[in-house]
């Protein structure tokens, strides 16, 4: 967390005052925010590593405000809500959201939970150069780059993953042809304890099936097993990104 850029967005000064004494304690750089406005402004103005969003803002919908930041960026966000509600956490994911924590929480959580979000997503703006010689995954004319977490489409420009679709799509891609449940999934995802019909999973899927497969409607990549989970039914090769495709890829990116 030391020099990570975090903006808390919420519109109740004294929260934001706490947390940013928290987090200057843990030597994170803070800005704040406490409306839509101000945060597209602190994300136009300054670079962020992560943003924590009360989905409660008085007069904006933390929701919207979080719809209006993917538009823009792919920055990780960590919601906050008053309530532990399913359905809030299943949308908050399928907007994009990297983590959920639910008031009244325990400032030692959220500080855990910010540096494990940080731990998958500090670096992963693509590299200028390849010399770093970081893995790379090769599938159905796409490349994904482990090391950077990024994924370059079959023309070699970037899709835009948050890196919860990007964990999914690498659990997947370290597992080819193997049929995972639900709740190994949700095992291997880790985060949130899930309860047994929590569908976060399948929305999570289907997002990422909205970024990967050439007919969303009919995947090829992510097959669904019926009654049992999901299978990465495509061919996967694993290589050091020094193959022409991987330079390739982020030639085009540069």
């Amino acid at each position: 967390m030391k020099s990570a850029v975090i903006l808390v967005v919420d519109d109740d000064p004294k929260i934001r005052n706490v947390l940013r004494r928290c987090f200057e304690g843990e030597g994170a750089i803070v800005r704040e925010a406490g409306d839509k406005a101000g945060t597209l402004a602190a994300i136009a103005q300054h670079p962020i590593d992560l943003i924590t969003l009360d989905l409660d803002l008085g007069e904006d919908d933390g929701f919207d405000v979080a719809r209006a930041i993917r538009k823009i960026s792919a920055v990780p966000i960590i919601m906050v809500t008053g309530k532990d509600d399913v359905i809030d956490r299943v949308v908050g994911l399928e907007i994009g959201a990297d983590d959920y924590v639910s008031k009244p929480f325990h400032l030692r959580e959220v500080v855990a939970r910010i540096k494990s979000v940080l731990r998958r997503t500090r670096d992963t703006a693509p590299k200028p150069s390849l010399a770093a010689g970081s893995p790379a995954w090769h599938f159905d004319d796409m490349t994904a780059v482990i090391d950077e977490m990024t994924l370059f489409d079959r023309n070699g420009d970037l899709i835009d993953l948050t890196s919860g679709e990007f964990k999914l799509l690498s659990i997947f891609l370290a597992r080819p042809k193997r049929v995972l449940s639900r709740e190994q999934l949700m095992d291997l995802v880790g985060g949130h304890c899930y309860a047994p019909l929590d569908r976060t999973i399948d929305n999570q899927i289907a997002r990422l099936r909205k970024k990967i497969e050439r007919n969303p409607a009919a995947p090829r990549l992510i097959s669904t097993i019926r009654g049992v989970g999901y299978s990465f039914t495509c061919d996967v090769q694993m290589d050091q990104p020094s193959s022409n495709k991987a330079a390739s890829a982020f030639a085009k990116s540069d």
